[in-house]
């Protein structure tokens, strides 16, 4: 193809990064600065310039959803078929390598991926086992223990374990070891320690990999953890290339593993790389852009950079005091409301907070001023339940010895099989270290089960047989429709009262959809040339894998338009016209515990800030409240440092508490006026005032509704709470 179709849309920066000569590189890419365009451009000039075919190459994402997309603009802009590349993140593409493997990696065939639940079940059934008291060590603490030893690379037998806690968590680790191994299981963070470990262990394979991927690159580098390095710095070989696409300024995911170490060191581990900085953003204001540069520049350490644009500066950012969490969800509604009614869209607003407990009192108003919303991030759809129950017969069919999926489904729906056959089934295999599967079969067998039990047990056991056996000639979706009529689960679910069940129903019709849908874009097994080889149960081996790495990668629904609510730490990568901050509060944000942890997660709490200014694309709003009930306690709170980092010229403070209430038709920063002005002055009221109520006492007028002596008040009493009052029946007298 004609190379100059690679370049002619790139900045002078974004072109320095496409086509630099074969060297390590790291790429410092800025919020709104074409990452993921240089990315893909860069693998085509590779590809058409310096004589590599896709084989070559290897491309590591942090998510699914980015790979799939990264694959298709690439086969776009260079109408090629680029399925023997390997593109995907860390886990699908370990999961691969352990596939292809699986003999050297010491794994069955037919191992199975663990997703988040499915690992607690098995711990929390070992611990039982073991006779751990689970109020001393919980179980959710011990999948993080054993997940964060993963993510640093240690086995149950290299940990060092300080103290009788850490003691039990070790030997708690070496149990659910063994089991995994016993039942071939793999939970996330497995696959990536199993893949390094086969390629350290292997020498000719790693000699392989490393002769094969000339070019490896990776996206979001700053999010990388301990292992994941490691991983990337075995697999590149003496005669290949390391391209590290990240930015450190958008590093905020200490918290479960991530390294901002690893990008602040890369140009030291790998001598003589090249640093290109991709500075021009092409979303924001300059307005925005400036505050975010003035914020980010307070933390230490930094490799460096300024975002500019060469568009307009726009409006300066907008910071509301409230005066609680009440009145700081109805003025971010009131300002989407108008936004609205001067025509635009619900989807163009995002609301950002830092804590999942503050989305309560926006929903709330939300809900009662009829606003759709949509929570960003919400339940999955591979994570539902009837997906899920779905899911683990398909990997009953596949392997017997699944003991997750075993107890997840032998009673569903009902068949009479209790907690006590389940206990006898649990203890025969756990005494003769066998699957749940083949100790059902060997209890029937020998007449350890009798009666209603073993009749239900052994139709259990015959229902996955006859699925396995009949479904094996169908094309994959008929084999998903089998199970979900022979199994009964459909009418199972429909069964369930109101619009639950029908969305259950509907869920799983949606699961038919996706597998008929469904195309394998990562083979099981491969020839030399790496071309796919599907053959027998493989297309649905790999289904259940993909379905269980991909959960949670989109939103499930996205046909209503409808305001955005969601983490600052979901807003990452996302951008929005109009975007609120809500709960700029010390305390709140920065968080406590990231205040008193020390500097480095105040840092990573200024990243974020730093991330969330940066989602905005035109219009920007900072919100703080003076009170804020939040974990059930009524807090005083401080407008957040991060506030005063910012430059006071780019900033507006919104004055919203001039008289009682507004008409609908009234621009939000008169919000509170419109109540008839002859009335206001009758009643000499107004938002923010200090009243007393005869019965209640003193309180504080947070917010009014209506106009007229119809007027709804939601006061404060310092006694009673907050309450609802109608101005013309409530015998109010003005404190000030």
């Amino acid at each position: 193809m004609d190379v100059t179709a690679i370049i002619e849309s790139l900045n002078a920066a974004q072109r320095e990064a496409v086509c630099a000569d074969e060297h390590d590189q790291l790429v410092l890419a800025g919020a709104g600065s074409g990452k993921t365009r240089v990315l893909v451009h860069r693998i085509a000039w590779l590809l058409a310039t310096a004589g590599h075919s896709p084989h070559d190459l290897l491309a590591v994402t942090f998510t699914n959803k980015a790979a799939r997309e990264m694959r298709l603009r690439l086969e776009a802009l260079l109408g090629l078929n680029l399925r023997s590349m390997w593109v995907g993140t860390f886990h699908s593409l370990s999961h691969r390598l352990l596939r292809t493997h699986w003999k050297d990696a010491q794994l069955p065939q037919h191992f199975q991926i663990l997703d988040s639940d499915d690992q607690l079940r098995v711990i929390k059934r070992l611990m039982k086992d073991l006779g751990v008291d689970d109020d001393r060590f919980p179980p959710k603490q011990a999948q993080w223990f054993i997940n964060g030893q993963k993510d640093e690379g240690r086995r149950a037998a290299h940990v060092l374990a300080r103290g009788e806690f850490e003691r039990g968590m070790a030997e708690i680790y070496a149990a659910y070891e063994e089991r995994c191994q016993q039942q071939g299981l793999v939970d996330f963070a497995e696959l990536l320690l199993r893949a390094l470990e086969l390629l350290r262990d292997t020498p000719l394979l790693l000699q392989h990999y490393q002769n094969r991927f000339k070019h490896i690159l990776v996206d979001e580098f700053q999010d990388t953890n301990t292992l994941q390095y490691a991983w990337l710095r075995l697999l590149r070989g003496p005669n290949s290339c390391l391209m590290a696409v990240g930015d450190d300024d958008q590093s905020i995911y200490g918290w479960r593993g991530a390294k901002i170490e690893n990008i602040q060191r890369f140009t030291e581990d790998f001598s003589g790389a090249k640093t290109v900085r991709l500075e021009q953003n092409y979303r924001s204001t300059g307005t925005i852009l400036d505050a975010a540069n003035a914020l980010i520049s307070h933390n230490t350490g930094r490799l460096g950079k300024e975002l500019w644009t060469d568009g307009a500066s726009g409006e300066p950012i907008s910071v509301y005091a409230a005066f609680n969490e009440q009145d700081e969800a109805r003025f971010i509604v009131d300002l989407i409301q108008q936004h609205v009614q001067d025509g635009g869209l619900r989807r163009e607003c995002a609301i950002l907070y830092r804590s999942n407990a503050q989305s309560r009192t926006l929903e709330e108003t939300l809900l009662r001023q009829q606003v759709p919303y949509r929570i960003y991030g919400g339940q999955r759809f591979y994570e539902r339940l009837e997906i899920k129950n779905a899911l683990a017969y398909l990997r009953l069919m596949v392997n017997r010895d699944d003991a997750p999926a075993f107890e997840r489904v032998i009673n569903t729906p009902t068949r009479g099989i209790g907690t006590t056959t389940l206990e006898k089934l649990r203890a025969r295999a756990r005494d003769e270290g066998q699957s749940l599967w083949q100790a059902a079969i060997e209890m029937i067998s020998g007449g350890l089960l009798k009666g209603r039990a073993a009749t239900s047990v052994q139709a259990f056991i015959q229902l996955i047989e006859r699925l396995d056996e009949q479904s094996l000639p169908l094309p994959l979706h008929e084999q998903v429709e089998l199970v979900l009529n022979d199994t009964q689960l459909m009418d199972f679910h429909a069964q369930e009262k109101g619009e639950k069940g029908q969305a259950r129903v509907e869920n799983l019709k949606e699961l038919i959809t996706a597998v008929r849908q469904y195309d394998p874009a990562l083979p099981v097994t491969m020839s030399d040339d790496g071309e796919i080889n599907l053959e027998g149960r493989a297309a649905l081996e790999h289904f259940l894998a993909e379905a269980t790495l991909d959960a949670g990668d989109t939103q499930a629904e996205e046909d209503q338009d409808a305001v955005q609510m969601m983490t600052l730490h979901t807003a990452k990568g996302l951008e929005f016209p109009l975007v609120f901050i809500a709960g700029v509060e010390e305390g709140l944000f920065p968080h406590q515990m990231s205040i008193e942890e020390g500097a480095d997660r105040l840092e990573e709490e200024r990243r974020l800030c730093y991330v969330g200014i940066t989602r905005a694309m035109k219009k920007l709003y900072l919100t703080h409240a003076e009170s804020r009930r939040i974990y059930g306690r009524d807090n005083l709170c401080r407008p957040s440092r991060f506030i005063s980092e910012l430059p006071e010229n780019l900033l507006q403070e919104v004055r919203l508490r001039a008289s009682i209430s507004r008409p609908v038709s009234a621009r939000p920063q008169v919000r509170h006026q419109g109540m008839a002005q002859s009335q206001a002055e009758e009643v000499g009221l107004r938002v923010g005032q200090q009243v007393s109520h005869p019965k209640f006492g003193a309180g504080i007028i947070l917010h009014a509704e209506g106009d007229g002596p119809k007027t709804r008040l939601l006061i404060n009493f310092d006694e009673v709470g907050e309450k609802w009052l109608v101005l013309g029946f409530a015998p109010l007298t003005p404190l000030d």
